[in-house]
Parts: C-alpha cells; sequence; structure tokens
C-alpha cells in the first residue's frame, strides 16, 4: 500500500487537487480525508488491496476523532454558558442570608446568632454551648425534650454571667440523649453574605461569609 507523506511530489503523483495540497498543513477536514481515502484506494496494489476491516478502522478512527473534537467544544459552550449564570445567581445572593455547617457563627453587637440543630430521632436533654474564639465556655442553653427534625435556637449574644459577650466569632455545639445514649446533632448557623467570588471553569462560587471567610456554595444548606 502506498504511505501517505505530506511531500509534495508524492501527492501529485496521486493526482490530489492543488487546494488539498494547501490545507495538507492545516486540520484535515472531512473532505480531505475522504478524497485521501479514495486517492489510496485507486493507487493500491492490487495484489495486496487493503482489507475491509482496515478501511472501517481508519474511517471508524477519524470519525471518533471528530466527534471528540465536535464535543470539546459543546462542552466548552456550555461552560461559558453555566459560568454566565452563575454570574446572575451570585448577584442576587448578596446580603441575603444562608445556613451553613461551620460549627459557629459571627456576633455583631446588639445582635444574635441563630441556626438549628438537626434531630435524626426524638431525643430529650437537648443542649446547646457556645464557645469563644479560645475555646472557653460563654452559655450553655437548655433546650429540654424535642421531636425529630431540625430545631430552631438563638443565642442573644449573652453570657451564662448575664454580659453581653463581645462582637466576633464563636463556636456552637448540641449534645442531646436519645435511647439512653448521648450523641452531637450536626448543627448550622446563618450567616450573612457579603460577597461572591466566582472562580474559573469547574470551580463554581465561592460566598464571603460576613466575619467567616469564604464558604463554597456546594456546602450552603439553605439560602434565606
Amino acid at each position: 500500500m502506498t504511505a501517505i507523506t505530506n511531500d509534495t511530489t508524492l501527492f501529485q503523483t496521486l493526482g490530489l487537487s492543488k487546494e488539498l495540497q494547501q490545507n495538507a498543513g492545516s486540520e484535515l477536514q472531512l473532505d480531505d480525508f475522504l478524497e485521501l481515502m479514495v486517492t489510496e484506494l485507486t493507487h493500491q496494489d492490487p495484489f495486496k488491496p487493503m482489507e475491509n476491516s482496515e478501511l472501517a478502522s481508519q474511517i471508524s478512527q477519524f470519525a471518533t476523532v471528530s466527534g471528540i473534537d465536535e464535543l470539546n467544544d459543546k462542552f466548552s459552550n456550555l461552560s461559558g454558558s453555566l459560568l454566565s449564570d452563575q454570574s446572575m445567581q451570585a448577584a442576587n445572593l448578596i446580603g441575603r442570608r444562608v445556613l451553613v455547617p461551620l460549627g459557629g457563627g459571627y456576633l455583631e453587637t446588639g445582635s444574635s446568632i441563630d441556626g438549628v440543630i438537626g434531630l435524626s430521632d426524638p431525643a430529650s436533654n437537648l443542649t446547646v454551648s457556645v464557645y469563644n474564639a479560645g475555646g472557653a465556655l460563654v452559655r450553655e442553653m437548655q433546650m429540654g425534650t424535642q421531636t425529630k427534625g431540625e430545631v430552631r435556637f438563638s443565642w442573644d449574644g449573652l453570657t451564662d454571667a448575664g454580659e453581653y459577650a463581645p462582637a466576633g466569632q464563636y463556636q456552637i455545639s448540641a449534645r442531646a440523649s436519645a435511647n439512653g445514649e448521648e450523641f452531637s446533632p450536626y448543627v448550622l448557623t446563618e450567616a450573612e453574605v457579603n460577597s461572591v467570588s466566582i472562580g474559573s471553569a469547574g470551580q463554581g462560587l465561592a460566598l464571603n461569609l460576613k466575619g467567616l471567610g469564604p464558604i463554597s456554595f456546594n456546602d450552603v444548606a439553605e439560602i434565606r
């Protein structure tokens, strides 16, 4: 079988058009491929003709490569569209409050830290504990017996001594009892979205929470 190269003389010998010669150094198009295939078949050794399976393999390989290129273009267009949609979503999130699994919240002067405690079963002796940045306990709130589901809580910023705690970050944890055993239910706290960062393709949105820093949009449990 004749080997196909980029040699100009060989292309002229095979009878290829001038247009195809000019395209030889660029991306091979479907028409070019078919013309090369016909020329190859025309000039093949009659005593060693191309097998049908070999012909089918070449066509399949070209179709696969072309299909992958088209698929990549479509994914690129889709990625751009999704990024545009994310930009519109981001504009609507600024100033909103979200529930996040950060294990704590930011206390502003004269404000409170609100959130929910998640119970997979009815529980008794539910207790919410608040710790300052140094790890010291500043408040414990007894919430008694609760049914299965999410239980709302609100810390008004008062310590166990009845004084207002300074503004800043506080850690919040919970514990409860069910079937005679103590366990730690999950805690979600509310936070305000100050700004939104849009990452490159595949990275998605990052919410910058007031007093708490960034968190992935995928980690947000609820938008309020």
